[in-house]
């Protein structure tokens, strides 16, 4: 069975290479560890190995976490659909969030921020591909949402998250990620402070990177495929 630390190495000579081929430098792309349905001891196995920004997307098992680890001081980013009465731990407990797709969402994100807590980073998800069954801002709604975020105190918007439907077609991988870079740069026009592109998993991590992703959400290659009957 492949260990972590050899799964770590080879996600990061992936990126690497990923980056050197779009004439990219890998200092540009963050790896966003997704620990969903990972033990304690898989995180601080990565930790121990200086990987410090983890995704989670189920919120108490994500907060049983970020409390046992709390002395490693990680970074942790929320990835999963967000229900209104959920946001005040996900304010408290979190540096970034990835899945605002509504202003509601938003504005009780930056109410429930803590006041001494440095701004809540956030991205605004968009369903890139317009599939019924995918969290997500439509992507002709996406600017004027952006607009009303950018105003509210407390949070900081960062950029776009986008999962496209799951295929193995590479070109259709490239088609996704190059709509929302072009949206991307539309809304930067707007908002000039925009920087994070947050997109591409295990499965599309190349094509993602060479529509210029800033994050990457990897799961499976570092810690092998899922067992949600634990």
């Amino acid at each position: 069975m492949t260990s972590i630390a050899e799964s770590l190495k080879k996600v990061r000579s992936e990126i690497e290479k990923a980056c050197a081929e779009s004439n990219r430098s890998e200092k540009e792309v963050c790896l966003l560890a997704v620990s969903k349905t990972r033990s304690v001891d898989e995180v601080v196995e990565l930790a121990r190995l200086g990987q410090r920004a983890f995704g989670e997307n189920y919120l108490q098992e994500a907060l049983d976490k970020i409390s046992a680890l709390e002395p490693l001081n990680l970074e942790w980013h929320f990835i999963g659909p967000i229900q209104s009465n959920k946001t005040k731990p996900i304010a408290e407990q979190f540096a970034w969030v990835h899945s605002v797709d509504r202003l509601k969402i938003a504005q009780r994100l930056s109410a429930q921020r803590p006041y001494y807590a440095e701004d809540l980073n956030i991205c605004l998800q968009v369903n890139i591909s317009c599939e019924e069954s995918k969290s997500g801002c439509l992507p002709d709604e996406a600017l004027e949402l952006a607009k009303q975020i950018a105003e509210l105190p407390k949070i900081n918007l960062r950029g776009l998250m986008a999962i496209p439907e799951a295929t193995e077609d590479v070109e259709l991988q490239k088609e996704r990620f190059c709509q929302v870079r072009t949206l991307f740069e539309e809304i930067k026009q707007t908002i000039p402070s925009l920087d994070t592109l947050s997109m591409g998993m295990s499965g599309d991590l190349d094509a993602a990177i060479e529509e210029g992703a800033t994050i990457v959400r990897i799961g499976t290659a570092l810690f092998g495929p899922r067992n949600y009957n634990k």
